[in-house]
């Protein structure tokens, strides 16, 4: 505050020379070189003070990010009724009350600068529109700018920039295509937004003409405009565009390195990224927080734990790891190595947390099924840190669902309802897999009947909720009314409906819906599509066709389709074919139990005893042991494990004995539990 009264010293010191533009020059310099105190100092010396002293203070504290003051300056000000309140000083008001979000302010500004007519300088209106835009108000904001009868650079850059920063990125187009056809001139802020605006919105081509004009006026060398154009290159999938902009310029700085590595990561070649931070280091180019953050990520795709320790050193040596992006990717990079414990370890030391940093780690625990840990997470996290959003939710829902943990996903479900987010679409369909998972089809049904907005990620999840359970005409039903609704299936809705086939044994059906997907709309077909196809083909016994569809798959086969192949080959006596199978996936892990199994089981099926006792034997000297098979029930939160052949249970003798009245009682050969043992072998 600025006091009335002056002490005796004060006044023996006072400035009472009456050269008003010297001691506002003077004033004006002081706050320009950031010397606040002085500047602050000399104005209460001063004997007078006219409206360009107050005008320079109030300005200096704006550029000083101190908007509270600034107001506070303004309003000692107003009260003056011997100051004028002029275009200037206004316009420096409402930029302090965008600078501190002071809605409430900046309206009374506007209604006194209608009530002055202040309304019709450009300055004031443009200081308008850019404080509505700031606060949120991009109504407001928009009928200042439709309202001003004068407009230039900065109240077009302002309202463009408002739309952009709300998410309103086509609107901000059509302004700035406005702003184009009205002849009013440009700045490099002007193309960098325009810029921003064709990234967010996807529109390559706008982004393009954009950037002929920016060659044809001279701002192809601002770093700032260059910066952006490789910004918006890299998000529209544009990486030999980025390159060549990067090639082009003479002096990258720091935000030209990131934005390629950035690209290279998009790309997902990692070791390129990793190689540009290398360059940049010999550069003399200092990294920033967004470097290490893209940087880290590339360690983390790659899942290279060495190499993210050094970079995490290096953000340490520098006092860049207490930057979100940086701490949150160092979690990521962890979590993906398998480190869990120094992913906790880098979380606990995180000074601040925001969301991104409690979804990654409770994200982390739920992808290893520790759903203990992910459950004290969230916990943690609904006491002390930010409201839980749907992304923490839906992973706490996913371990409960892979896990078949009914109870506490209940329990989630209630604080779903609790805090708003059981309509959230990640939420809803998670909601739909936990129950169906864990064997409550009526209560998945039920929330997936209660859907306001149709999503294709909610019906995928139902139909493959049916299809898991063998309900597969159900699953083909509710596939048959996608379009009825409007929605399209994507690539996971097919892995659910090649499923619901399988089980149901319908062959044809399968095959159809699978070139369908292909023909129809358009969708190249995964691993896991060949997968569920082969399996189809596998169980009908078409193992000619099956066979044909592994050596013609675009993909390396995994163990999972030559054991498919093999298993069906064992159960349909075709040997040659099981040999074969056999060798393929003995290639890929020599050491397969599975494989050395089966193989010997088929051998001595044929009556081939010698070549059965070969493989045996050389499982032996191998060191091969084949891991018991188990199972598991969660009952009141407690985790009860089955081994085959381990009778380790504290309740063991009395579940031996139910099932063996079980089986006594039905009478079903496939209840002779000796024999369930040495299938598993299979």
């Amino acid at each position: 505050m600025i006091w009335q009264g002056k002490t005796e010293q004060q006044a023996s010191t006072a400035y009472y020379v009456p050269n008003m533009p010297e001691l506002n020059s003077q004033l004006k310099q002081l706050m320009k070189l950031g010397k606040i105190c002085e500047a602050r100092d000399m104005f209460i010396k001063m004997s007078h003070r006219d409206e360009i002293s107050w005008t320079n203070l109030i300005a200096g504290y704006v550029n000083a990010a101190n908007s509270n003051e600034a107001l506070i300056l303004f309003s000692n000000m107003w009260v003056d009724s011997g100051l004028q309140k002029d275009q200037f000083v206004v316009s420096v008001a409402l930029k302090a009350c965008a600078l501190g979000m002071n809605a409430y302010f900046g309206e009374l500004l506007h209604g006194f600068s209608v009530k002055s007519g202040l309304i019709n300088s450009v300055f004031v209106s443009s200081a308008l529109v850019d404080m509505y835009m700031k606060v949120g108000k991009t109504e407001q904001g928009c009928s200042v700018f439709e309202n001003m009868t004068t407009r230039n650079v900065v109240s077009w850059t302002a309202v463009i920039v408002g739309l952009v920063h709300a998410g309103c990125s086509l609107d901000g187009l059509s302004y700035f295509s406005e702003m184009w056809r009205s002849k009013v001139g440009y700045d490099s802020h002007t193309f960098a937004i325009a810029l921003k605006a064709s990234a967010e919105s996807g529109l390559l081509h706008y982004g393009k003409a954009i950037h002929a004009q920016t060659i044809k006026q001279g701002f192809n060398e601002t770093a700032y405009v260059v910066n952006t154009l490789g910004t918006m290159y890299s998000k529209c999938r544009k990486p030999d565009y980025v390159m060549r902009l990067f090639g082009k310029m003479r002096t990258p700085d720091v935000v030209s390195w990131t934005n390629l590595i950035m690209t290279y990561v998009q790309m997902g070649d990692e070791e390129r990224a990793l190689d540009a931070f290398k360059r940049m280091r010999k550069s003399d180019v200092s990294p920033n927080e967004y470097t290490f953050a893209s940087v880290i990520s590339a360690c983390a795709n790659l899942a290279i734990t060495k190499w993210g320790e050094q970079i995490h050193g290096h953000a340490l040596r520098l006092g860049l790891v207490d930057a979100l992006s940086v701490s949150n990717s160092i979690i990521t990079l962890y979590s993906k190595c398998g480190l869990l414990q120094e992913a906790s370890l880098v979380f606990y030391g995180m000074t601040r947390k925001d969301i991104i940093s409690w979804s990654t780690i409770i994200s982390v625990y739920c992808q290893g099924n520790h759903a203990k840990e992910a459950f004290n997470y969230l916990s943690w996290m609904s006491r002390e840190g930010p409201k839980p959003n749907e992304f923490a939710l839906a992973s706490v829902l996913s371990v409960c669902g892979s896990m078949a943990l009914l109870e506490p996903g209940k329990q989630v479900h209630a604080y779903a309802l609790c805090i708003g987010l059981d309509h959230e679409t990640m939420v809803h369909s998670a909601l739909i897999s936990m129950y169906s998972r864990s064997g409550n089809l009526q209560e998945a049904s039920k929330i997936f009947d209660s859907i306001k907005n149709n999503d294709i990620v909610s019906w995928t999840a139902m139909i493959n909720g049916y299809a898991e359970h063998g309900y597969s005409q159900e699953a083909i039903s509710l596939f048959e009314n996608i379009s009825s609704v409007g929605l399209m299936p994507d690539y996971v809705t097919f892995i659910g409906i090649l499923t619901a086939c399988n089980h149901a044994g319908l062959v044809d059906l399968g095959v159809y819906y699978y070139k369908l997907m292909i023909n129809e709309y358009q969708i190249a077909p995964s691993k896991e599509h060949y997968g569920c196809i082969i399996d189809l083909l596998c169980r009908a016994g078409r193992l000619s066709e099956a066979e044909h569809m592994v050596r013609n798959m675009p993909f390396p086969c995994d163990d999972v389709v030559w054991s498919t192949l093999l298993r069906a080959c064992r159960d349909h006596g075709d040997l040659d074919r099981a040999i074969w199978a056999a060798e393929q996936m003995l290639r890929l892990h020599p050491n397969s139990a599975g494989a050395h199994i089966t193989l010997a089981n088929i051998y001595s099926a044929s009556g081939r005893r010698e070549e059965a006792a070969h493989i045996r034997k050389l499982m032996k000297s191998k060191g091969v042991i084949k891991e018991p098979g188990w199972s598991w029930i969660n009952i009141n939160d407690q985790l009860n494990t089955f081994v085959a052949g381990v009778q380790s249970h504290p309740l063991s003798e009395q579940i031996t004995t139910i099932l063996e009245l079980l089986r006594t009682s039905i009478g079903d050969a496939r209840l002779d539990f000796g024999s369930i043992v040495e299938d598993v072998e299979d």
